[in-house]
């Protein structure tokens, strides 16, 4: 019974980190398998039997959940941008609450009071986030991944840095993959290849694997290097670490809006019904997202 519930909670886990701005790490805290996920990634090369055990219910939850979410988030980004991006917003913004107390557990854990350091750490993070989207160009999004030497090096490295925020509460791996401009191309991706596995087509089964086999050793990769990183920057240097994740988090909803081109939809004729619309949605999302990640994160 256990082992059924640890793969729901996976599912969870998974649809969580299809959705940007919505942290798996914080889902995993609110779903009581953060400590458990967190102990069997640093430990898998030591007690790799105790920790398959553990990671594998959730991993094979977490793949059934990014696999039937997929769809649903493409079509609910091509038909309706703008209330779909509302919500990541609400999404996003209800989780800086939780992000703020960090903050201020972390500030007192090392008796520091809030310095010219913070915001500076703060506003490099907050203007990386809220430019970059600019320079990567919002069509840059919807490009199809060509496989090319320097393509699969830069996704490997982008797995990298995608992976990390997944196990950080508070951060959204998919959101960071918005901002550097590849979630479209991600998703189409995977959706892409299961409808090729269901009919058969080879030809477009193995450019799809090779893509999403590079992102994903990436990713795997990732998770057993950075977490040492992670838990040391969050044990030596708290309070510094948060001042960038609440940069990167707060500067976020401007790297939705822009990299969806949401506020296009304003200009139809379901303009003002999808604004209606994604802004009751944007409330109900800040509000679902707080009450979950009230829980302590550590």
């Amino acid at each position: 019974m256990n082992y059924l519930i640890d793969i729901l909670k996976g599912m969870v886990i998974g649809i969580s980190n299809i959705i940007p701005g919505v942290s798996g790490g914080t889902m995993a805290v609110s779903l009581g398998i953060y400590d458990r996920m967190i102990f069997s990634i640093s430990q898998l090369f030591k007690n790799w039997k105790v920790s398959l055990k553990i990671l594998m219910p959730i991993l094979i939850g977490a793949g059934f959940g990014v696999v039937a979410f997929t769809y649903t988030i493409e079509f609910l980004l091509s038909n309706y941008t703008l209330p779909t991006a509302l919500a990541f917003v609400g999404m996003i913004l209800g989780g800086v609450p939780v992000l703020w107390v960090s903050f201020q557990a972390g500030l007192k854990m090392k008796n520091e009071k809030l310095n010219i350091g913070h915001l500076i750490i703060f506003m490099l993070m907050f203007a990386i986030v809220a430019f970059l989207p600019m320079f990567q160009g919002a069509e840059s999004s919807f490009e199809v991944i060509t496989i090319t030497p320097f393509n699969m090096i830069k996704l490997f490295l982008i797995g990298i840095i995608a992976s990390a925020t997944m196990i950080i509460p508070g951060m959204s791996g998919s959101l960071v993959l918005m901002i550097l401009g590849y979630y479209y191309s991600i998703i189409n991706t995977i959706t892409s290849f299961i409808d090729a596995l269901r009919a058969g087509d080879m030809a477009i089964i193995l450019p799809n694997f090779i893509v999403l086999a590079v992102f994903g050793i990436g990713v795997l990769i990732g998770i057993f290097l950075i977490s040492k990183i992670i838990e040391y920057l969050f044990k030596h240097y708290s309070s510094a670490t948060y001042s960038g994740i609440l940069g990167l988090v707060l500067a976020s909803p401007f790297a939705i809006m822009y990299n969806t081109n949401a506020l296009s939809d304003l200009t139809t004729a379901k303009g003002l019904p999808f604004a209606i619309i994604g802004l009751i949605l944007m409330v109900l999302c800040f509000m679902g997202i707080y009450q979950l990640g009230r829980k302590k994160i550590h």
